[in-house]
């Protein structure tokens, strides 16, 4: 996507404001999806709201995905009234913006689809769990998420990005991307066709079991990596939860495994020397007692049988989505150097062989989590 000049950037955030005027963008966040910027307003009723322009090659339909958004928002925001947060602690949920004509989006002249939401005051995210505490707080702030949509039936959300966390039609992808490919192979590219290859039966654990009856389909937030929880200035409580943007029906157990995945690794997602990542067992349990501190209200029996599958499965597909846009030509992933998608499957299919060689020990934080 093109940048915009910043004239037009103070124009296009103004078409959401309301009062104050738009006085700085900057750009905002890490994400690889879309594009965000912060915008800073003179004295009025906010300080400071999100804009951003959604990638609509990734979300081809973002009228649903403003859709979702409302929808979750709101129901959230009515649930609140009825769940005790404790003393100091608050729960923010960003609001989608209207423009004046009541419309929550504008497309300019090139195509592109912007929205605006407002912006969780004094608080901040981070890339990498700093230590246990913020551990527990990541899990507390998923599962509070999961409790405040557990009544938000599935049916009434658009499924945005059909196939997303559908292990198996990533596979299928793969096979065909990876059979129309002509790179040449490297030491980097052979051993991750070799690790895809040796879990291809096992990929289809989660579909099974949801096939089977024995896992339902929920609203989930879909993308509840570290860095989307709001963590508090002052309390360094977590305070909520955004990138609503894959807010949809699915398995929480996507999202429990991709929390995990993320908070769980103390390099990073972003490092270099990949083959020194690893799992911390101890940051797991942290983030299962936060979770199931909220959980407990609505998982049944049969979710926690899973839990492991879904902490291994999640790191495997998403090292799968990279590796395979790397051999596409980094069409979905922003990529920042050359290789970038390559190493990034590296470290995830690393961490996923970390938590294999794991695998009792992290059984047994689950058993002792309940």
């Amino acid at each position: 996507m093109n940048n915009e000049a910043p004239d037009d950037l103070i124009t296009i955030a103004s078409r959401f404001t309301t009062s104050g005027a738009v006085i700085a963008v900057q750009p905002f966040g890490s994400g690889n999806i879309n594009d965000t910027f912060l915008v800073t307003l003179d004295p009025g009723e906010e300080r400071h709201l999100i804009l951003q322009r959604l990638n609509t090659r990734v979300f081809s339909r973002p009228e649903l995905v403003m859709q979702n958004m409302r929808t979750a928002s709101e129901h959230i925001y009515a649930r609140l009234l009825h769940v005790p947060l404790g003393e100091s602690r608050r729960w923010e949920v960003p609001r989608v913006l209207l423009r004046r004509d009541g419309q929550d989006h504008w497309i300019d002249a090139q195509g592109s689809f912007w929205r605006a939401t407002s912006f969780i005051e004094a608080a901040e995210t981070f890339d990498i769990i700093r230590n246990g505490t913020h551990a527990e707080e990541v899990g507390f702030a998923l599962g509070m998420f999961h409790r405040l949509v557990s009544d938000l039936p599935p049916e009434t959300l658009s499924d945005t990005l059909e196939g997303f966390h559908i292990t198996p039609r990533y596979l299928s992808h793969y096979d065909d991307v990876l059979g129309r490919n002509r790179l040449g192979r490297s030491p980097e590219t052979g051993y991750c066709i070799q690790f895809i290859e040796r879990r291809r039966a096992w990929a289809h654990v989660l579909e099974e079991a949801k096939a089977q009856g024995h896992l339902c389909i929920r609203t989930i937030h879909g993308d509840p990596k570290i860095n989307n929880v709001m963590i508090d200035n002052a309390t360094r409580r977590a305070v909520g939860m955004v990138d609503l943007d894959t807010v949809k029906p699915g398995l929480v157990h996507y999202d429990i495994g991709d929390c995990l995945r993320s908070a769980c690794n103390p390099l990073g997602e972003e490092v270099e020397d990949w083959e020194r990542v690893r799992f911390e067992p101890d940051l797991c349990r942290a983030i299962l007692r936060g979770y199931l501190q909220q959980a407990r209200s609505f998982l049944v029996a049969s979710d926690y049988e899973y839990l492991f599958e879904a902490v291994s499965l999640i790191a495997f597909e998403l090292g799968l989505r990279f590796f395979t846009d790397y051999l596409e030509g980094d069409v979905y992933f922003k990529a920042r150097h050359e290789g970038h998608n390559l190493l990034r499957a590296l470290v995830q299919f690393r961490l996923a062989e970390s938590i294999e060689t794991q695998e009792i020990a992290i059984r047994a934080i689950i058993r002792e989590s309940l």
